[in-house]
């Protein structure tokens, strides 16, 4: 696990534990605290264009800045409850998709890779 990864974990621990909020931050609840904060994240995008959620206000960037700031705070909480590591999750997920979505047939389609 990266050091900065490991850095936030134990400051987000010793937040929880000087507030005595351990006993709320159960994987269960955890994971849904996550899915609100990403439901949040999306309510800002909820009526743009594509091309309007290229070039949000600053304002709203702040906002939407905070709320990634959320998901990703309590991504990295469920993580160490779970004893998972987020980096080496993605970087094998990254492989497993590059099995699923090969250049040469995901190359410029969305499709899902048991239709390309």
């Amino acid at each position: 696990m990266t050091e900065a990864i490991q850095t936030l974990q134990d400051a987000l621990s010793k937040f929880a534990k000087e507030r005595d909020w351990e006993q709320f931050h159960t994987p269960k609840n955890l994971a849904m605290a996550l899915s609100v904060e990403a439901a949040e994240l999306l309510e800002h995008f909820q009526w743009l264009t594509a091309e309007q959620s290229k070039v949000l206000p600053v304002d709203t960037r702040d906002e939407v800045s905070a709320e990634v700031a959320d998901v990703f705070l309590y991504l990295l909480q469920l993580c160490a409850k779970l004893e998972i590591d987020p980096v080496d999750a993605a970087w094998k997920k990254i492989e497993t998709n590059a099995g699923k979505y090969p250049v040469e047939r995901a190359r410029g389609t969305s499709k899902k890779y048991s239709d390309l």
